[in-house]
């Protein structure tokens, strides 16, 4: 298990990269830490490494205060984003360098190396070196030089950024199941919200040193804690309308809906739903979003389209997932009708809804 206590890492000019931040990940777990660029989730990745000295606060990795210990004492293993490999070595030496360093003869970790290769398909490239591989070559080398070791904590950091579309869909499935079988724990940053709600056992939504939300990928993509984490997760972001409860009813975009539970009269909130969870009509209701479809845009199986709705705010776009053969004119008028049990009301930008 990883624990953090009050971690705290400052840069000069007083740029806090990791604000009194407290965190525990459970033994074996697939943990992802999530949040736009800039938002300290690789500096918190090195600073458990040990590449990075906290200001202040406590690292603890099993029963171990690691806090003060160099990186090759913490026994952890990382996977950088440009993987770091050593370009003058092949592959046997690449994955059998950690092993040199701890001063294993030659002959054990030759053998290591060949085995922990086999394992990720690469005996057949073992004489080649970094500069005659493939990108997804590249990343399984430095895999199998974290695993060759036999860490006790995989930290990555957007290993599979570098990786075109196609090859980043059949290495998240290879590393779920690799780390599955190694039964390590593993902290793995990365700002792609797919990734991280395919992989993650929890996740740590992040923002400006801060951890917004800790959960599961359902807990976060159903329930997102705040409007940041709502308009974050999600391959589209949530629909976020202003609104104000009046008579009973909730008016968004001079749409009566029913008033969900918990949210008090008067008040002015936001009301959030997912574009998945909103359908299209192309005939008048109360309880819909009026609007002008701007655009429609294909996803394969079904089509993203967005409406140019009036509030009193002024404009705002609502997206909607509809099925392919169900997509509106670009220019006509809609709809959009949410489905209520999935709607969710924010106020100051914090979750109300139960």
């Amino acid at each position: 298990m990883i624990s953090l206590h009050g971690l705290t890492k400052e840069f000069p000019g007083g740029v806090k990269a990791v604000d009194a931040l407290d965190l525990e990940i459970a033994d074996g777990e697939f943990f992802a830490l999530l949040g736009p660029s800039g938002c300290g989730k690789t500096t918190l990745l090195r600073t458990i490494a040990g590449l990075e000295t906290p200001t202040s606060g406590r690292i603890t990795i099993g029963n171990n205060d690691v806090t003060g210990l160099p990186p090759g004492r913490r026994d952890v293993a990382m996977v950088f984003q440009d993987y770091a490999l050593f370009p003058h070595m092949d592959v046997t030496a690449n994955i059998a360098y950690p092993l040199r360093i701890k001063k294993v003869p030659r002959a054990e970790r030759e053998a290591k190396a060949a085995q922990t290769a086999s394992r990720l398909s690469l005996s057949e490239l073992l004489a080649r070196r970094p500069g005659q591989l493939s990108g997804g070559q590249q990343q399984r080398v430095a895999l199998a030089r974290a695993i060759a070791c036999h860490p006790t904590v995989f930290l990555f950091d957007e290993p599979l950024s570098n990786l075109d579309a196609r090859m980043r869909l059949e290495a998240r499935t290879f590393l779920k199941r690799l780390q599955r079988e190694l039964a390590v724990t593993t902290v793995f940053v990365t700002h792609d919200q797919s990734e991280a709600l395919a992989m993650a056992d929890r996740i740590a939504v992040m923002s400006a040193g801060r951890i917004m939300q800790v959960g599961t990928p359902s807990e976060v993509f159903q329930r997102p804690s705040s409007t940041f984490v709502a308009s974050f997760i999600g391959s589209t972001p949530m629909n976020l309308l202003p609104g104000v409860v009046k008579d009973g009813t909730l008016r968004v975009a001079g749409a009566v809906l029913p008033l969900p539970e918990g949210v008090a009269g008067g008040e002015e909130v936001v009301y959030g739903l997912r574009p998945e969870y909103m359908d299209l009509s192309v005939t008048a209701r109360e309880d819909a979003f009026a609007g002008h479809v701007s655009v429609v845009e294909n996803l394969g199986t079904s089509f993203l389209v967005t409406l140019e709705v009036t509030c009193d705010s002024g404009e705002h776009l609502v997206q909607a997932v509809v099925p392919e053969d169900a997509e509106p004119a670009p220019g006509g008028a809609a709809w959009a009708v949410p489905r209520h049990p999935r709607a969710l009301v924010y106020r100051d930008g914090e979750l109300v809804t139960p």
